[in-house]
């Protein structure tokens, strides 16, 4: 008889560790872990401590879903990372004096020599975790003096994400506060209505959290913050401050006005800043977060996130162009319809979007390509590219085959896209995943602006083709959160510090 010691049951390259003998004892044992993790996690965000494994923030997960977490980090970082190396490492930080950032676990258990043995000691570990938080250990905390005012202006796929987001990343609570939504009256159950839309969602599921519809104050109370619903047709017709709402910025969603005269209405309004979740149109900055986010300045009060499609492909892009450089190429989105396409064939004043949405591929343009040159000004021209409308509600794709500067292998392009994943400064906005059975709905509520799909990348010589996923809705809004971050003056250092 073979020996087990023979065969083939690792899990993991970093740990050289055989799957247990008793799985189900080893499961109880990671689930009472894992249970006792959800707390201190609790604990920590109080304090405006986020924590993640690799890029998954555990703040309002259950033990189940943070075991979900640990093997995410097994089938993307060919590492396998266990409730018994995270757990000790989340106890020992709840202890410490810290405040404001956000942590990676996953990283910190990756770059700890300790673990390479479990049977050794757990001397040195907070040593070591003292080390790589250098500098932020009892570092003063700084924060506004008061919560920023946060209104959305509409309140659909991306105004609804946008207030989920905005309640759950709340924090100690005086970062920012959603204080109101801004939208056309439709009927007298309204507010009924807006409230159940807020809490069930096709697609992303159910919210996690409370809302309550408060009639006499015109309001939803979500988990516990009042947001006071505004009715208007433009934002010509009131004014913030007579809602009690001081100097808001304002995230526009609705598309309606997408330049400078439009948007100024906001500002006209008592707006502080006007932030337009589309393209920008003539001189508006149209930043894609972690990529030219640097260009917004103070001064600027009127400014766009770009397109969900130009958020997943601009960070891609630049990953290639600073180590191969790009000299060419064309980018093909395969993007899920949106509700400006007829659910059965009716008028419509776009070429092929009056065919029913829900039972075509409808090819149309897309004007993300055009974007590109405004976040990486050095491919200006070098690229084409057109868009397919699919029969799918959520989650995109997009192809970009490029011709590039050297030749390189298909093994040698995907580790470095991985290290920029996981370990660059580039690891909150771009995903990796090396599956080859995932599909477009693995993707649902995604937090990256991109994934690469390894296991589909092309590599010949100069020329390659890489498939990038993203979650139109979800990621995006995401990018849309962290530019206003950005904005409010909200700066939480991610530890581990990446590699330069």
């Amino acid at each position: 008889m073979t020996d087990k010691k023979d065969i083939q049951f690792k899990s993991t390259k970093r740990q050289n560790r055989l799957l247990p003998d008793d799985s189900f004892k080893d499961w109880n044992q990671r689930e009472s872990l894992a249970e006792e993790i959800v707390p201190i996690v609790g604990s920590l965000y109080k304090k405006g401590v986020n924590i993640f494994i690799y890029g998954k923030s555990l703040v309002n997960q259950s033990s189940v879903q943070i075991m979900q977490a640990h093997r995410f980090a097994r089938q993307n970082d060919d590492n396998e990372l266990s409730e018994f190396e995270t757990y000790p490492i989340i106890k020992i930080l709840n202890n410490l004096d810290i405040n404001d950032c956000e942590i990676d676990v996953g990283e910190l258990a990756i770059k700890c020599l300790f673990f390479s043995n479990l049977k050794q000691s757990i001397d040195g570990l907070e040593d070591f975790i003292k080390k790589e938080l250098n500098g932020f250990i009892g570092a003063p905390v700084s924060r506004p003096d008061k919560p920023v005012d946060i209104v959305l202006y509409g309140f659909g796929r991306i105004g609804r994400l946008l207030a989920r987001m905005l309640i759950e990343t709340t924090g100690p609570g005086n970062y920012y506060r959603l204080k109101a939504i801004v939208i056309r009256k439709s009927k007298n159950e309204d507010l009924y209505k807006r409230a159940s839309l807020l809490s069930r969602d096709s697609v992303h599921g159910k919210f996690s959290g409370t809302v309550r519809v408060d009639e006499e104050n015109n309001s939803l109370v979500i988990n516990g913050n009042p947001v006071k619903v505004i009715y208007a047709n433009s934002p010509e017709e009131f004014k913030y401050s007579d809602y009690g709402i001081n100097d808001p910025i304002i995230i526009d969603n609705t598309g309606v006005w997408r330049d400078e005269d439009g948007l100024n209405k906001h500002i006209k309004a008592g707006g502080r800043k006007a932030i337009l979740t589309a393209p920008g149109k003539n001189d508006i900055k149209n930043i894609v977060f972690g990529i030219n986010h640097n260009i917004y300045k103070d001064t600027d009060n009127i400014i766009s996130a770009a397109s969900c499609t130009t958020n997943a492909i601009v960070p891609v892009l630049k990953i290639i162009n600073d180590k191969f450089k790009i000299n060419g190429g064309h980018i093909e989105t395969v993007h899920s319809y949106t509700n400006d396409q007829n659910l059965i064939d009716n008028f419509h004043k776009g070429d092929r979007r009056g065919r029913s949405a829900a039972l075509n591929m409808v090819l149309t343009t897309t004007g993300a390509v055009n974007a590109v040159a405004k976040a990486i000004p050095e491919l200006e021209g070098k690229l084409s590219g057109n868009a397919i409308r699919v029969p799918t509600p959520n989650v995109s794709l997009a192809i970009l085959s490029l011709a590039i500067n050297e030749e390189t292998t298909k093994d040698d392009l995907n580790n470095y896209l991985k290290s920029m994943a996981f370990h660059s400064k580039y690891r909150e906005i771009l995903g990796f995943t090396n599956s080859t059975e995932i599909v477009s709905t693995d993707f649902y509520s995604s937090p990256f602006a991109s994934i690469i799909d390894s296991s589909a990348t092309i590599a010949n010589k100069k020329r390659i083709t890489l498939y990038c996923w993203y979650d139109n809705e979800y990621g995006y809004t995401k990018q849309v959160i962290n530019l206003t971050k950005q904005i409010v003056g909200i700066k939480l250092p991610r530890l581990p510090k990446p590699i330069d």
